[in-house]
């Protein structure tokens, strides 16, 4: 049995025996959905919305210290080699594939997985990697460093990447273009081309499209009106070595170049937030010496 490729849901085969044949019969069988459901609004905003952390070589190598570590061995990672994980995921699959799906195990990451099971497609690497990898690392460091306005700033934006992916997803469905807006600045949404249903089948474009969402994430988040110090943790927190990327680049300095035309347009503002910053700077640096 196969589907055709506007709705491709899987395909199966089987070979007929002989009462008295004592060899164990053969069955193949693959699933290859392509239809993304939508993400429940519960988990939305949450950094296992992503991936959930549940096969045991992910937990141990994210005690890494580098992010080219972990970067570099996502690049062959493969997650159905954890058969406890694989059989645990395909017991509960009927829940993990379902549209704004409650179950604990959901995840984009499973959820893929459970949608394309023996047809040699593996999950973005984006959703283990710079999804989850950075989401819970980034805010677990960050969070507890920014002033309340700056830690709603990072739950806003949290919020509106995920969004932003679903948006995507969902586009993606429904044609070969997507087309995500940003409401602070007009010129900061963007378009990109991708094959319809095929979005994330393409880790790299998949990746393209993820760092896309970004800037209009953190500008509509409230970035440009954060204080300064807010703005140096944010834009130190980073692995140094992710800084190498050029869509890392990229999406820095289309964020600042907003956020600075903010500063200019509100200089009473900004002026009072700079002295604010270099007070408490020179109380830390103070602190420091004691």
């Amino acid at each position: 049995m196969s589907q055709d490729n506007e709705n491709p849901l899987g395909q199966g085969g089987a070979i007929h025996t002989p009462v008295n044949w004592q060899e164990p019969a053969k069955v193949t069988a693959s699933s290859c959905d392509k239809i993304v459901p939508p993400a429940a609004e519960s988990i939305i905003g949450q950094c296992v919305y992503y991936y959930r952390p549940l096969h045991q070589e992910y937990v141990n190598k994210s005690g890494a210290k580098t992010w080219e570590t972990i970067k570099a061995w996502l690049t062959w990672w493969n997650p159905w080699d954890d058969k406890e994980v694989v059989e645990k995921l395909i017991r509960n699959r009927d829940a993990l594939i379902q549209p704004s799906s409650d179950s604990p195990l959901w995840s984009r990451g499973t959820n893929f997985m459970m949608r394309h099971i023996g047809c040699g497609h593996q999950m973005p690497k984006y959703y283990a990697g710079y999804g989850y990898y950075y989401c819970s690392n980034y805010g677990e460091k960050l969070y507890p460093r920014l002033t309340p306005l700056g830690q709603l700033w990072l739950i806003a934006a949290r919020r509106n990447l995920q969004q932003n992916m679903e948006d995507g997803l969902k586009q993606n469905m429904r044609g070969d273009s997507i087309a995500i807006p940003c409401k602070f600045n007009s010129n900061r949404g963007f378009r990109l081309s991708a094959t319809k249903f095929e979005l994330e089948l393409n880790s790299d474009k998949f990746k393209e499209f993820a760092f896309k969402t970004h800037v209009p994430a953190y500008l509509d988040g409230g970035l440009a009106g954060l204080p300064p110090d807010d703005l140096m943790k944010i834009g130190g927190q980073p692995n140094i070595e992710e800084w190498l990327d050029g869509a890392t680049w990229g999406q820095a300095l289309d964020s600042g170049a907003e956020v600075g035309k903010h500063k200019v347009t509100h200089p009473r503002q900004t002026v009072k937030e700079t002295g604010e910053a270099l007070v408490r700077a020179i109380q830390s640096l103070l602190e420091d010496l004691r």
